[in-house]
């Protein structure tokens, strides 16, 4: 069992370095695949983190060998209901609804396999990076199953075709070749591929906590939206962030050619005295 701050898991490790939160999944034995207990300790770290107020970033990654090798099919009941089949599934994608509701930002940091809801969880979060050498794919048809749930967030970041192609062959592809196709944004050399993601999360929480808040969850609106009016919705998001401290303040740091830091935002410092 893994104890911290933030409470006892059995299957992930949480921590934090500064106000970045880090989950670990923590089950190196079964590369990380996720039992019925995993994703739930899983989704539960989330939302923790994310209540936080001090925490502006959340980076994932994997213990052990590999990042996840998708659904622990041990869990599987040949007997079971197709009922109870559904509950049992809407159980591990519950993280990847998590990541797209929450407030912080979230970076997977990939390493080994990525595959099946590994693979999921790489697209579902809002950043990614994985260690070169590391392998992704969505192959649950190799075992008579379908990646179902991994498809949701595959077809949001990936085009019909390079997703479609993943989700029908099964195959794996390199970590280069899944940031040239835009599922990763970063490929780090082996063993680098957390410090990378924290990076790239230190580099977020450096930011006016407001807008990323607003700003991630107005991308995720806007992106479901036709095109007008996506312009339509972003004014009116823009003209929100407008009108807080965050963006008064800042602006006039900015215009004064000293631009606040990390802890000096309006927003930031409200919650530390609160």
């Amino acid at each position: 069992m893994s104890t911290d701050a933030h409470g006892s898991y059995d299957t992930v490790t949480v921590r934090r370095e500064a106000s970045v939160g880090r989950i670990t999944l923590d089950r190196p034995e079964a590369m990380n695949t996720f039992s019925t207990d995993l994703a739930t300790e899983l989704d539960e770290a989330l939302h923790a983190l994310d209540d936080e107020d001090d925490i502006r970033a959340i980076v994932v990654d994997g213990a052990g060998d590999a990042f996840s090798a998708g659904i622990d099919l041990s869990e599987y009941d040949p007997d079971a209901s197709e009922a109870a089949h559904e509950e049992w599934v809407t159980r591990m994608e519950e993280p990847f609804h998590t990541i797209q509701e929450m407030r912080t930002p979230v970076v997977a940091a990939a390493h080994g396999h990525a595959a099946a809801n590994g693979i999921g969880l790489v697209a579902a979060c809002d950043l990614a990076v994985a260690a070169r050498g590391t392998m992704l794919g969505a192959t649950a048809p190799k075992v008579g199953l379908f990646c179902m749930g991994p498809a949701v967030p595959l077809l949001d970041c990936l085009p019909k075709k390079r997703a479609t192609e993943l989700l029908l062959t099964g195959d794996l592809i390199e970590a280069e070749t899944a940031r040239e196709w835009g599922l990763l944004n970063r490929v780090a050399p082996q063993g680098e591929h957390v410090e990378a993601a924290m990076d790239l999360a230190e580099t977020m929480a450096a930011k006016s906590p407001e807008a990323l808040r607003r700003g991630k969850r107005a991308v995720n609106e806007l992106a479901g939206l036709e095109y007008g009016e996506a312009l339509d919705r972003s004014n009116e998001h823009f003209a929100g962030l407008c009108a807080t401290d965050d963006a008064r303040e800042g602006i006039a740091a900015f215009l004064d050619g000293e631009p606040l830091d990390a802890e000096e935002w309006p927003s930031d410092r409200t919650e530390t005295e609160e």
